[in-house]
């Protein structure tokens, strides 16, 4: 059986987690399959945004607690097995900001623990009514130390330590006001808004896009006059573009883009 399904539609990409049964958890078989598709989108061209969802009733649980346990049973405790798993699953988050398409996360049901750092960790997210978020693991007595890298660069430090040390959930409406998520949609709608934010964003020149995004990762932490010297140089490297030249001529002509990528 498939865990992750993948349909592209033209430029856009639909990766879909497709274990309803274990909430879409994040066992070693998800990673690996999450991992699989990103490294062979790194590369694709003709994919010029991601979107990210789950079957079932629930987004993403997290990882997967009974593999966790199983784990546990290796003659030093696990500490190599959880050592490896979490070097893995960083990996993978680190692979969604690498990627040059933007990955759009459309949620539901639940998103929790590293379910929530997943919606963290894509570059937007739209989320049904009624979808929940949380960091959790403090209820079973495991804090959410490697979800928290994620929720703690996309919140206020205080409302993602509340979140931490209480285990409670957020509601949509609360992720959104936050900056968690982009914004709230009727479920029935879910899928359609989620696709055309991802549509709006493929339509636009794909290397402009994805220069965009490696530049917005990077000046984000740098200090500010850093910051305006690297994005400088990614301005004068964009303006260079023989596409980017025949879309300011476009504008000034009032007619579409003749684009070659």
């Amino acid at each position: 059986m498939t865990i992750l399904q993948r349909r592209d539609t033209g430029a856009v990409a639909h990766l879909t987690m497709d274990a309803p049964e274990r909430l879409n958890a994040l066992s070693d078989e998800m990673l690996a399959a999450l991992q699989g598709e990103f490294d062979r989108l790194k590369t694709d061209r003709t994919v010029r945004a991601v979107v990210l969802s789950g079957t079932g009733k629930a987004f993403c649980a997290g990882h997967d607690l009974r593999q966790m346990t199983a784990g546990r049973q290796a003659e030093d405790g696990g500490k190599a097995y959880f050592k490896d798993l979490f070097d893995r699953c960083a990996r993978m988050m680190l692979s969604i900001r690498a990627l040059p398409q933007p990955v759009i996360a459309q949620v539901h049901g639940i998103a929790t623990a590293a379910g929530c750092q997943l919606v963290a960790s894509c570059d937007m997210a739209v989320a049904a009514d009624g979808t929940r978020f949380g960091v959790n693991g403090v209820n079973i007595g495991l804090f959410c130390s490697t979800p928290m890298v994620a929720l703690s660069r996309n919140i206020p430090r205080k409302q993602a330590f509340e979140m931490l040390t209480t285990g409670q959930f957020i509601d949509a409406e609360r992720a959104e006001a936050l900056g968690l998520i982009n914004r709230v949609v009727p479920a029935t709608d879910l899928e359609r808004e989620t696709t055309a934010l991802a549509q709006q964003v493929a339509d636009k020149l794909g290397a402009a896009v994805r220069i965009g995004k490696e530049a917005f990762y990077t000046q984000a932490e740098l200090p500010i006059e850093a910051a305006y010297d690297h994005t400088g140089d990614v301005m004068v490297q964009n303006m260079l573009y023989r596409d980017t030249e025949e879309g300011i001529a476009a504008f000034l002509e009032k007619r579409p883009p003749d684009w070659s990528q």
